[in-house]
């Protein structure tokens, strides 16, 4: 009758586990919860699933479209060994850089499961990268609207997203109006030590040019705090227990 959590990468695309992303459909949480084993999403896979998995479902954005993806972590996503050599920058393996970019043979392990739980069937450039921040993260995939088979709108994609997760507790999508404080400094700490996820829909309609975006903890909703969001649904109780105050 043991449930289990898996937070490595080995199961994170098998039919046997459920993908352990609550907001990634309404059903998601139903699935969880009757799980007997569930593989917690990577940090950047859920920065990406969540701003184009809903504009993929509606047809916003052609599953064999060629996206690029840019993101920043802070340098606890890269564990103990990137934590030792951020944190000694001046031992003999120390890394000096304030930012780097790395993963540039473009075969990140959380790529599949990006493609996999977001429905996108062409491979997308993913071109991840680490500031000397501990942790906090900003996801950002632009999009030329133009390009797009439908051509969307601004006004299309928002509304797309903010219906998609009205009703979640987690995942907010920022309004419009609100954004232009942000164009100017986006912080990727800004959501740290909470389990929330930011979305917002950047936009230059004369340009027809969209930027979105996903603001998390790596180390909450892209980690511990989606980890422990899932127990609660597998527990039978309120997925915020432990959660709802940080």
């Amino acid at each position: 009758n043991t449930k289990i959590i898996d937070s490595s990468t080995a199961h994170r695309t098998s039919k046997d586990w459920v993908y352990g992303f609550p907001e990634m459909s309404a059903e998601q949480p139903i699935r969880i919860a009757s799980a007997p084993q569930v593989s917690n999403p990577g940090c950047y896979a859920t920065g990406v699933i969540v701003l184009i998995r809903p504009l993929i479902s509606a047809g916003l954005i052609p599953d064999d479209f060629s996206l690029s993806i840019n993101a920043v972590s802070g340098y606890s996503g890269g564990g103990n060994t990137l934590i030792s050599r951020m944190e000694a920058s001046e031992s003999k393996d120390g890394i000096k850089s304030n930012y780097f970019s790395y993963g540039l043979n473009l075969d990140h392990k959380h790529v599949a499961e990006m493609m996999v739980h977001s429905g996108l069937k062409a491979r997308p450039i993913f071109v991840p990268s680490v500031g000397r921040f501990r942790q906090g993260m900003i996801v950002q995939i632009p999009l030329q609207l133009r390009s797009l088979v439908k051509k969307p709108k601004y006004d299309a994609i928002y509304e797309v997203l903010k219906l998609t997760y009205k009703a979640s507790r987690f995942v907010n999508v920022v309004k419009p109006k609100e954004l232009s404080k942000h164009t100017d400094l986006l912080d990727p700490e800004e959501v740290n030590n909470t389990n929330y996820l930011r979305v917002s829909v950047f936009g230059n309609p004369a340009n027809q040019q969209v930027v979105l975006v996903a603001q998390l903890d790596n180390l909450g909703k892209g980690a511990a705090g989606q980890a422990v969001q899932n127990l609660n649904l597998m527990l039978g109780i309120s997925e915020a227990r432990g959660l709802a105050n940080l």
